[in-house]
């Protein structure tokens, strides 16, 4: 088989846990099929610094390059302008030199390029829009409408949401509610646009509790001051944005009053300060929160301290197409889960696949009626949330489905 030659942009950085547990993954494995990868990612300075050289043995073995720009912060909306225009020109640069067969894109900045390329050179367009895009930096509080800038530019990318969904020889989103949604447009022309569903998948062979190293393991125990009786409650990635800091430890401190010895142990990229502030406002003791960041292979190992893993996440339009990465890398642990209700399919994953306590809302009430449950006993069964895992999460089953897709349009 000829190899075809595929360029990935992404706006995450391949020094970003994002970068390395939603586009290595899946690339990799679908190199055994034939197809060789080009990413082209922005990659935030310190973070580039801190883990290039990670991120080059990790791709090492594939048939991936993988070509970094630096990514802008400040001013803003002038500094991603700029960084389109970096993007599209090295876009460019690249498929002179490898003639690409496809772009495969996720939204935003990549997509415009996306649509460009499509459009002046006619290489096939993967649109992988992993959610709602512009929707979500309203929802987010990154984009307020009020400013007559931030709303033009709300309706560009809503203008250009159609025109990807359009325009792409195929399309690919995270939860069923999203393709739902996509197809229920009237405004679409050639419906139903082809769509794939692929939730954020989970590395099952990474993220399994048979496989963490006891002597990682006691390390991190006497670094971070846990016993093995002791009763944990994991947050796993950054806080803030979507994810309700208030609501989460809120939360933390009502399984306090009822359990004073937990510990809330956060696997974040985020500062002990940070967290240690936001946790002090609920009342939350210096000793109960551990703030421990951990690069990719260490994080299954910090998740088994979990005796339960809680996140919450605003409940708005855009989150109907999030597929929490966090999610399956829990469930793939064993680990039973705390969220709430109204994100993209979680009802029916946490629900009816028997792996956690989903609550309707935030109140005091509802907090205390997941906490006397706690208090009562773990009902749930490791091996049968693991198994619902590879039910919705398996990145084995992704990529079976990116194959189908890459098939389809380059057939």
């Amino acid at each position: 088989m000829q190899r075809k030659n595929i360029l990935f942009i992404s706006y995450d950085g391949m020094t970003d846990p994002l970068g390395q547990s939603q586009v290595i993954p899946y690339l990799s494995n679908l190199t055994k099929f034939g197809y060789r990868f080009t990413i082209l990612s922005c990659d935030k300075p310190d973070r580039y610094a801190a883990n290039r050289d990670y991120v080059k043995n990790i791709l090492a073995p594939y048939a991936i390059q993988w070509v970094s720009v630096p990514y802008h912060k400040k001013p803003p909306v002038l500094s991603s302008l700029y960084d389109f225009y970096i993007l599209r020109s090295k876009a460019k640069q690249l498929h002179a030199i490898y003639h690409f067969d496809m772009v495969h894109t996720r939204p935003g900045l990549p997509s415009l390029v996306g649509v460009y390329l499509k459009n002046k050179f006619g290489i096939k367009f993967l649109n992988d829009i992993r959610g709602f895009w512009a929707d979500e930096r309203v929802d987010g509080g990154i984009w307020n409408l009020k400013n007559p800038l931030l709303k033009k530019i709300y309706r560009f990318f809503k203008a250009h949401e159609k025109d990807c969904l359009e325009k792409a020889d195929y399309s690919v989103c995270v939860t069923y509610k999203a393709k739902e949604i996509i197809h229920s447009r009237t405004d679409l022309r050639n419906q139903p646009v082809p769509v794939e569903v692929i939730p954020c998948s989970a590395d099952m062979e990474l993220f399994d509790p048979e496989k963490v190293d006891p002597l990682q393991k006691a390390a991190f125990s006497s670094a971070l001051n846990i016993s093995s009786g002791d009763f944990i409650i994991t947050y796993l990635g950054s806080l803030g944005g979507w994810y309700l800091t208030d609501e989460i430890m809120r939360f933390c401190k009502a399984v306090s009053n009822k359990i004073p010895g937990a510990k809330f142990l956060f696997i974040s990229p985020d500062s002990q300060g940070a967290v240690a502030a936001a946790a002090v406002k609920y009342g939350l003791a210096d000793g109960q929160v551990i703030v421990q960041y951990g690069k990719r292979h260490e994080v299954p190992v910090l998740l088994s301290f979990s005796n339960y893993a809680v996140f919450f996440i605003k409940t708005c339009y855009s989150k109907q197409a999030a597929s929490p990465v966090k999610h399956g890398e829990i469930m793939s642990m064993g680990i039973p889960v705390i969220t709430n209700s109204g994100v993209g399919d979680l009802d029916e994953i946490v629900e009816k696949q028997h792996s956690g306590y989903l609550l309707p809302d935030f109140s005091e009430e509802s907090f205390t009626g997941v906490v006397q449950k706690i208090v009562e006993g773990n009902p749930f069964d490791k091996k049968t949330i693991r198994n619902s895992a590879a039910k919705f999460y398996s990145l084995t089953t992704a990529v079976e489905r990116y194959k189908k897709v890459y098939d389809t349009i380059l057939s």
